[in-house]
């Protein structure tokens, strides 16, 4: 069975403070150096290679709750020859 999930991030609420960039044990979370509406450069998934488990630890760690965190099982079933 193989876990694989995403997160959602509110970029607009995101302070740019990093704990969850240090947290992801993943580590498939960085900051843009564009900046979102509040002035700071915001957090973004980087899914080029689909790590992401969704484990939520950036969203525990997260101290303005920008993170939905969305996980799912995904089995395989072997075929018999």
């Amino acid at each position: 069975m193989a876990i694989t999930g995403t997160v959602v991030i509110a970029t607009n609420r995101c302070k740019g403070c990093e704990l969850c960039v240090h947290a992801c044990p993943q580590h498939v979370l960085h900051l843009v150096s564009d900046y979102n509406a509040r002035g700071y450069h915001p957090v973004v998934l980087d899914e080029s290679e689909n790590h992401c488990t969704g484990c939520s630890i950036c969203a525990v760690v997260c101290p303005d709750v920008v993170f939905t965190v969305y996980r799912q099982a995904s089995h395989k079933h072997a075929r018999a020859a």
